[in-house]
């Protein structure tokens, strides 16, 4: 997927010229890691050196915000992430479902998909709610955040694919306890991060829309 491309700012202008010079993929794994020397126009006009930079290649995934707006709850996952183990970070992360959009695939079903295995639930008024890119400094990372309606009821668990080598603790979190997590500074995963301040702003719209006064 390509992000659309628009200015900074409504009627601002800025630079479009980018030469690559070269491009070499230095590892292929999981995730792909690769060198491109290349300049680029200048604000003031003209162009830079030739400058290098590593890229990761990390692909398109999708996360989603699962609320059941008759029980006020949200639907969330916890599990271990690697990334913030490497940081010396606390690595059993509460999060939003999320998973990754292979090529041909509908970004809503990835979603929906992502959470019946993920959280045992089947959401419905899928939505798309915002575009990110957690780390364009140096990752081509694209994640697509969505809404979407559950029955809270009976959900819960240990989930996650065994051939994947998943263990994915499921929780139930009062929208309060969630809002205050954010507000508390509890939540140092990007996508809930985004997803969650989304949620904040619009609680209240969701829960009239589906009749919950």
């Amino acid at each position: 997927m390509r992000l659309p491309i628009h200015p900074p700012l409504p009627g601002q202008n800025s630079p479009s010229q980018v030469e690559v010079v070269q491009h070499n993929v230095r590892h292929q794994g999981f995730m792909k890691f690769s060198v491109m020397t290349l300049r680029h126009e200048r604000f003031a006009g003209g162009m830079t050196p030739v400058i290098e930079r590593d890229i990761c290649h990390r692909g398109y995934a999708v996360a989603i915000v699962l609320y059941d707006p008759q029980a006020d709850m949200l639907v969330m996952v916890e599990q271990f992430r690697i990334g913030a183990f490497a940081a010396g970070v606390n690595p059993w992360m509460l999060e939003f479902v999320a998973g990754m959009v292979k090529p041909g695939e509908d970004p809503a079903e990835v979603a929906i998909r992502e959470a019946a295995e993920e959280a045992g639930c089947m959401p419905r008024d899928v939505r798309r709610v915002y575009t990110m890119m957690p780390s364009p400094g140096g990752c081509t990372e694209v994640v697509e955040i969505f809404f979407g309606v559950v029955d809270s009821t009976g959900v819960g668990g240990i989930h996650g694919l065994e051939d994947e080598v998943e263990d994915i603790r499921v929780h139930l979190v009062p929208a309060e306890t969630a809002i205050a997590l954010l507000d508390g500074d509890r939540v140092p995963s990007g996508f809930t991060l985004l997803g969650l301040s989304w949620f904040a702003r619009h609680r209240d719209r969701m829960r009239a829309d589906y009749g919950v006064v």
